[in-house]
């Protein structure tokens, strides 16, 4: 159950025509209008609020596009080519509202009746034409654009038609309307971030010049906000935690994670006593009480504190509740990572995970290198149930306390981190591979067994070379062409790695 909704992606959606066309060739604006309502209810089942504006057929209707779709916020804009059009009616559109703009060249048919076909018919399925003139009129412009190829894929022929226009099943309807999407959800996540509150707890783990984070920079680049918070309001919300909330939590607890009975390689990982798991409850209900009143949708975080201090020991229980948050939609980046809670946030708004990684070791016999951490785990992709276990000592930091073990399901994954350029600017870096059912250790980290497309070294030379920061997220599926796509809507540059 997702603590927040993020807030769906607004996609402006017109189709272009020349407008001398109307009075020549009856019929042909209605059949143009009803090509644009079909995209539009496509884009409308994706889960996107859709500002259908109609017909683009003059200089005059570009302006008053424009202004339509800048008065609605749109993220972005689809531009359907139904038939020519000169570029001077279609650039007004996009010179008043700067949307990143996705041509949309879908043609009804995948093959015209030849010997009945007349002029009007031809130019309803000419949507190609007047493409190459958009693309050039837009680069001189300075317009950022994409373009999707294909078929519309009509699940019907309408009346008008004098050939066969149910293309639904055919693979380049398939092809252009996966594009499609993948533009819908790379918008979702521009309309999600651009309303997403972000919470910094605490402090970045000292001395890791890769994860500091300009605060401005960060707002600037995502157009996310960025809630600096206290330990202290933490320990508030700790204060207010009743026995049965704790009770409720501990439930919660023992449905999601196996609760370890065995005895680890590692001394420093055993079972986890009661008073752990109580206090990871307790810290777990506290957590989510932040989130509530702050109304954050991702948090990163980090405290050390001082020896034996109250803070310290309120720390320890951070690991269970971070995980049960970021199952529920609201990722949470150890160690005071920003910009990695950012691409956990991105993989959660396009439901594909988000796991805080970093390299563990290499199985150079198997071909793979061991991904985890020792922090939050994302339960929604887990291979079986995650095992808790007592930690007597936090390896490289002060406390103990519950962590978690486990590993990413079997099969394709992608890895998306973000570092920051020498000139200030976002980079994000994607890699798609495969995750193993490999052995892990028996430690209380998280551990996923991945394999490139490359062997380890390979891989390592390419990754290291683009100046990482050192965690990243993990997602499930081959996302490196909707990765590519986000990076474009946020105007962040990215690079695909391994390929």
């Amino acid at each position: 159950m997702r603590l927040k909704e993020t807030k769906k992606a607004r996609i402006g959606v017109y189709t272009m025509g020349l407008k001398h066309y109307w009075g020549q060739f009856p019929g042909l604006r209605e059949r143009m209008i009803e090509y644009g309502e079909f995209i539009s209810k496509k884009v409308k089942n994706m889960n996107a609020e859709v500002f259908f504006y109609g017909l683009v057929d003059c200089e005059e209707e570009g302006k008053k596009a424009g202004e339509y779709f800048n008065g609605n916020n749109v993220d972005l804009i689809l531009a359907h080519a139904g038939t020519y059009v000169t570029s001077a009616s279609v650039l007004p559109v996009h010179q008043r509202c700067k949307a990143l703009t996705i041509i949309l060249n879908l043609q009804p048919t995948a093959k015209i009746n030849y010997e009945k076909t007349t002029t009007g018919e031809w130019l309803a399925h000419c949507g190609a034409c007047p493409v190459p003139e958009l693309a050039n009129a837009f680069h001189r412009s300075g317009i950022q654009h994409k373009i999707v190829n294909g078929l519309l894929g009509l699940d019907y022929t309408p009346e008008i038609s004098l050939t066969k226009e149910d293309t639904g099943n055919r693979p380049e309807a398939i092809k252009a309307w996966k594009q499609i999407e993948e533009w819908v959800l790379a918008a979702s996540v521009k309309s999600g971030l651009s309303n997403a509150r972000f919470g910094f707890l605490g402090n970045t783990y000292s001395g890791m010049l890769d994860m500091y984070s300009d605060f401005t920079m960060f707002q600037a680049q995502t157009g996310a906000h960025l809630e600096v918070l206290e330990m202290c309001d933490l320990n508030r919300m700790l204060e207010t935690v009743t026995e049965d909330e704790v009770k409720e939590k501990r439930k919660e607890i023992e449905e999601f994670f196996l609760i370890s009975e065995d005895v680890a390689a590692d001394p420093l990982a055993q079972k986890p006593t009661e008073e752990q798991l109580n206090w990871s409850a307790k810290v777990a209900v506290a957590q989510e009480k932040l989130v509530e009143e702050f109304n954050l949708d991702a948090l990163t975080y980090y405290y050390h504190g001082a020896p034996d201090g109250a803070y310290e020991k309120l720390q320890g229980g951070f690991i269970v509740g971070h995980s049960l948050l970021t199952a529920k939609g609201i990722p949470c980046a150890g160690e005071g990572d920003l910009k990695t809670c950012l691409v956990m946030k991105i993989c959660d708004i396009v439901n594909k995970g988000g796991s805080f990684c970093e390299i563990v070791v290499t199985d150079y016999e198997d071909g793979t290198i061991l991904l985890g951490h020792d922090g939050p785990f994302h339960l929604a992709i887990a291979n079986g149930k995650p095992i808790l276990r007592g930690m007597g000592l936090y390896h490289g930091k002060q406390g103990t306390g519950v962590s978690v073990e486990a590993k990413v399901k079997t099969g394709d994954i992608t890895t998306l981190g973000c570092t920051q350029t020498i000139d200030g600017n976002l980079k994000f870096i994607i890699t798609e591979a495969e995750s193993t059912d490999g052995t892990i250790m028996t430690i209380g980290n998280t551990q996923t067994p991945v394999r490139f497309k490359k062997d380890p070294d390979s891989y390592m030379d390419e990754w290291f070379g683009e100046a990482p920061t050192h965690h990243f997220a993990m997602s499930v599926g081959h996302n490196g062409s909707l990765f590519e796509k986000i990076a474009m809507v946020l105007n962040i540059p990215s690079v695909i790695l391994d390929k």
